[in-house]
């Protein structure tokens, strides 16, 4: 669809959607990267503000939205309604022995939408659509693409903001979040994540938004003037959010940051060996530059994070002796297999939103530690992809799915090449990927993120100007 020009009345609803939803990313980010159990309800009751915006948005513009709503929702008007649903057959009966409370499961059809536990439904299915509905109220509402490059410059300088102060409290030896003030449960935290590789999933996202904004730039400014542009600010932040990875002890994290900047670099250098040469001058110098920069910036970050990654590196050594001496990959094994055990049992609709840790109990073969003897208990799957099947079955895994994949199918595929785009899709996928072997989307920050930088490249795809006409 060609671009339309914001009617009059239009323009007061897209700062209202810009400032909605980046005062929800800044609570979200800040505020325990969303997963403190206190502040959930508060982010999910803001985020809700999303849906009377969106109605005022598709009634009070004169002209027609260019994008299809009723075709882009049902994927997620099913999802809710089964997860809603199951909540009429509950699976497990809670009776108290004692001061403690037993869960007795109960034979339910599999056919049958039902869900373990139903009053943890509503809670985590609040949160997921208020965070879904404030990212598409935010695709429907920008009608321009100046508007969203200003968004996704917003989104990177509180992602710096966050980094540095991350950086800070690392290099300062805080015990807890906050330099100390919040205890963390987990002694690998960062900024204000609770977990590293939260962190790490949160940062490749906002790295993949930074290389589209510099290549964005970088492609509308005369090389002379490369470093007066937003593109060398790009650059620099970046280096910023790049070294931050390694410093939490991101392992995974550190290498797809690394794939995504590989690919970038030689995309760049790609298109600048191609204008060099169709004007006739040597590729050398930008290549050496290009190189030297990446020395030195590479230095940088050994020089902030060195010691972490040495320290990982050992550690990533030992996991790998050891799981050469069992012949497995550990308990990881273990937890995937009895995950799909789980899964299998109610396979179309699954246990219910939010049932995982309580009804994984009773599929969990591992034996208790032998030091303390305590059972090993799990919360996440750590593999997000399993734990969707897990808990909602393949029915409502598939509507997921199509959440991002219906208003995916409604963009040409060449308006995606275009730098910001392509670089927001990029990350996502990389996440999505990181997602089967871990569980980034137990964190309401990346999930966030994670749909603000699809929507966001889906929207300015289809902004993108229509081709010019050929001549006769």
């Amino acid at each position: 669809m060609p671009p339309r020009r914001p009617s009059p009345s239009s323009r007061p609803l897209e700062w209202a959607a810009v400032a909605h939803t980046a005062i929800l990313l800044v609570a979200t980010t800040w505020g325990f990267g969303g997963n403190a159990g206190w502040i959930r309800p508060w982010l999910a009751a803001w985020g809700s503000l999303s849906l009377p915006l969106i109605v005022a948005a598709r009634w009070s513009n004169a002209e027609p939205s260019p994008f299809p709503l009723g075709r882009w929702l049902w994927p997620f008007a099913l999802f809710n309604a089964l997860a809603l649903a199951a909540c009429a057959t509950p699976s497990f009966r809670a009776m108290a022995a004692g001061a403690d409370t037993v869960l007795i499961p109960l034979r339910i059809p599999g056919w049958r939408p039902s869900a373990a536990l139903p009053a943890l439904v509503f809670p985590q299915l609040w949160i997921f659509d208020a965070v879904y509905l404030s990212a598409l109220n935010l695709a429907l509402a920008l009608r321009g693409r100046r508007l969203w490059r200003g968004f996704f410059l917003f989104v990177t300088a509180n992602a710096v903001a966050l980094a540095v102060f991350g950086t800070l409290q690392k290099l300062s030896g805080a015990s807890g979040l906050y330099f100390g003030h919040v205890k963390s449960p987990q002694s690998y935290f960062f900024a204000s994540f609770v977990y590293d590789n939260h962190w790490g999933a949160f940062i490749v996202l906002m790295t993949a938004a930074t290389l589209g904004l510099v290549g964005r730039y970088a492609a509308r400014s005369p090389a002379d003037e490369f470093f007066r542009t937003p593109a060398f600010a790009g650059l620099v932040a970046i280096l910023f959010l790049v070294a931050t990875v390694p410093l939490s002890g991101a392992r995974i994290c550190t290498l797809l940051l690394f794939f995504l900047l590989a690919g970038a670099y030689a995309c760049g250098m790609s298109r600048v060996v191609q204008g060099r040469q169709r004007d006739g001058v040597s590729a050398a110098p930008p290549l050496a530059g290009s190189l030297l920069a990446a020395v030195i910036a590479l230095a940088a970050i050994w020089s902030i994070a060195g010691e972490n990654i040495s320290q990982r590196f050992a550690k990533t050594q030992e996991q790998v002796a050891t799981m050469r001496a069992q012949g497995s990959i550990g308990n990881r094994t273990a937890l995937y297999a009895n995950t799909w055990r789980m899964a299998r049992a109610r396979l179309w609709f699954g246990w219910g939103t939010g049932s995982y840790p309580h009804v994984f109990t009773l599929y969990n073969t591992q034996e208790p530690n032998r030091l303390d003897h305590l059972p090993i208990f799990y919360h996440d799957a750590h593999s997000d992809w399993l734990q969707s099947v897990a808990e909602h079955g393949l029915i409502g895994t598939l509507l997921l799915g199509l959440c991002a994949g219906v208003p995916l199918s409604t963009v040409r595929a060449r308006h995606l090449k275009a730098p910001l785009p392509f670089f927001l899709l990029a990350g996502c996928a990389l996440v999505l990927l990181y997602a089967a072997i871990e569980f980034p989307f137990g964190n309401v920050a990346v999930v966030l993120s994670w749909w603000l930088c699809f929507f966001g490249a889906v929207s300015y795809a289809r902004l993108q100007p229509p081709a010019p006409a050929r001549p006769s």
